[in-house]
């Protein structure tokens, strides 16, 4: 999938790879993946700054956790978090109706 038609929709589904448990950074690359049929297969060089945005903006926060002797930070939603991710699926519910109206095709006739 091109990148630009991620564009808006980012913060979106990152928070929704991480509503039902903290994922680690690439375990968030990996749900987003799978949960897509592997049309979402991010770089971690678009990911990470995005996981530190919405940190800093208080939609998710984080813990430092040891994993096999790794070091490994994981994300979790906050509760404004959830909100938002409320919101965007609202906000996504009606563009996305919107879009499959005018993009559908006409019955033959």
């Amino acid at each position: 999938m091109r990148p630009e038609v991620l564009k808006g929709h980012l913060d979106a589904l990152l928070l929704a790879a991480l509503e039902d448990e903290p994922r680690h950074g690439y375990a968030v690359i990996e749900a987003l993946r799978t949960g897509s049929g592997g049309t979402l297969d991010l770089p971690t060089g678009t990911v990470y700054p995005a996981l530190h945005r919405l940190q800093s903006a208080g939609l998710i926060s984080s813990e430092w956790h040891t994993v096999g002797g790794r070091r490994r930070r994981a994300y979790q939603l906050t509760a404004s978090g959830r909100a938002a991710l409320a919101q965007h699926r609202d906000v996504w519910d009606r563009f996305s109706a919107a879009v499959t109206a005018l993009l559908a095709r006409p019955a033959p006739g």
